[in-house]
């Protein structure tokens, strides 16, 4: 499979000469292609996906393209990539105008991200109450949160609301790793379940 995602990517720099300097990297388990350090399409198994974007996306469903499905940690995820078929190849016309429409789509993309501050809510698990939660006890942005941790953040977060629990405290070390709370590596959680059982309070017998 190696070979032919290779010999795909040779045909690419060939024929999308307009995108030149082509580069490929390692990405989800096969070469993203970059054109000016922006990544516009995935070569994954010897076939080429496309970047979708908000403004090409319902090109490609009208088209009837495939999604390439990632496995993440053993569970399927349906990326925005859309598989170039044989037709599609064939299509020269086609073809040029959607990767042309999925890098400057990828540019964008980055441009607003770039120029987009990312907010507490934006992260992994957490909703708009939580970050309103957060603001409360004065961590106010991504920077703060992760400055704090997530064990001193649901500290303060217990303190000022004292029903929250474990669930809370797993999805803080989400947020900050970049996962979601039921995927988070054992190894983390399973520290985390120890340190919260240690400062649970004790339950004080009513006899």
């Amino acid at each position: 499979m190696k070979h032919l995602s290779e010999k795909v990517i040779a045909r690419i720099k060939t024929d999308f000469t307009f995108l030149e300097p082509i580069t490929s990297r390692s990405q989800f388990g096969g070469y993203g292609l970059l054109s000016n350090n922006v990544m516009f399409a995935l070569v994954s198994e010897g076939e080429l996906y496309l970047r979708a974007n908000d403004n090409v996306e319902h090109l490609f469903i009208e088209r009837k393209m495939p999604n390439l499905v990632y496995a993440k940690r053993g569970i399927p995820v349906l990326l925005r990539y859309y598989w170039v078929d044989p037709a599609l190849w064939m299509d020269n016309e086609t073809l040029i105008n959607f990767v042309q429409l999925a890098y400057q789509g990828a540019v964008t993309e980055a441009l607003n991200k770039k120029h987009k501050a990312i907010r507490l809510k934006d992260l992994p698990n957490l909703s708009i109450g939580i970050e309103r939660l957060l603001w409360r006890v004065g961590i106010r942005n991504v920077s703060e949160l992760r400055l704090k941790g997530a064990k001193s953040s649901y500290l303060q977060l217990r303190a000022l609301k004292s029903s929250l629990g474990i669930n809370m405290l797993l999805a803080l070390a989400g947020a900050i790793n970049g996962y979601h709370h039921a995927v988070l590596p054992k190894i983390l959680r399973h520290e985390l379940l120890e340190w919260f059982e240690g400062i649970k309070e004790p339950i004080v017998s009513t006899h």
